[in-house]
């Protein structure tokens, strides 16, 4: 649902003005970009890479597709996409943070993935003309953007019509003794391997945090059909540890 304030919103538990948060996040990329994956690793205890392959394996990407992944970070889901592409379509990486999508870049240069397109996008205001892509990807990444409407309706646009949006984000687990062990090892455990690992504490308590604030499974849903998508609905995997969400944009009357 849509707040009614809209110059606050969250940075993990805090209440910010809505104009200082994507700084405050683009703060907290830049630290932990060089050890993004361990930091994945270590809030899905290691099954990240298995989740986002399952995202893709049920995207419905065919090979001339138009995509663009956005919060790409270090690349791992255009990894995954770019033998399903063919010269035919299209795979773009972007990411509003810099050092993440120099990160990923990168990573996939030195994996010999070259023929992407890059650029650094914010996911509220998407630079491309309407109807222009046929899968758009998130994964990790929608939680942190400061308007999530505003980046669902920026997202709808740019969907060719029939096009789909595919999301995939921490979510609530479903069993309540795992959740509680699930929070205790979040709030306790990583911000101190964050500090060890990465000399940074605060950065890896507000990914967790920002976890807790996301919008539950049935929220999410929600708030995609308030946005203008159809046929909308989730999957969750690992007892909703994280949940895929996807949505599709409305076909034209002919």
């Amino acid at each position: 649902m849509k707040k009614d304030n809209k110059n606050k919103t969250n940075f993990g538990f805090k209440e910010v003005d809505s104009d200082k948060k994507a700084d405050l996040v683009g703060g907290v990329f830049d630290t932990v970009s060089e050890n993004y994956d361990l930091m994945n690793d270590l809030m899905s205890f290691g099954i990240h890479r298995l989740w986002k392959k399952v995202t893709i394996e049920t995207s419905g990407i065919k090979s001339d597709f138009v995509v663009l992944d956005l919060a790409g970070g270090t690349g791992d889901m255009v990894k995954l996409m770019r033998d399903k592409i063919s010269d035919k379509g299209t795979l773009i990486l972007s990411d509003i943070n810099a050092s993440m999508l120099n990160e990923g870049r990168n990573r996939l240069i030195d994996e010999g993935i070259k023929d992407i397109q890059t650029a650094q996008i914010d996911a509220q205001y998407l630079p491309f003309q309407d109807n222009t892509f046929d899968l758009i990807t998130i994964a990790f990444g929608l939680r942190n953007v400061t308007d999530k409407e505003k980046a669902l309706e920026s997202i709808n646009k740019a969907l060719k019509p029939g096009g789909k949006l595919i999301i995939l984000e921490f979510s609530k687990p479903q069993n309540e003794v795992f959740r509680e062990i699930y929070d205790l090892f979040s709030f306790e455990v990583i911000p101190k391997i964050g500090e060890f690992i990465a000399q940074t504490e605060e950065s890896y308590r507000y990914l967790a945090e920002s976890i807790r604030m996301h919008p539950t499974q049935e929220e999410l849903k929600d708030m995609l059909e308030d946005c203008g998508f159809t046929k909308c609905r989730y999957e969750n995997l690992t007892n909703g540890i994280v949940a895929i969400h996807s949505g599709q944009k409305e076909m034209i009357d002919v």
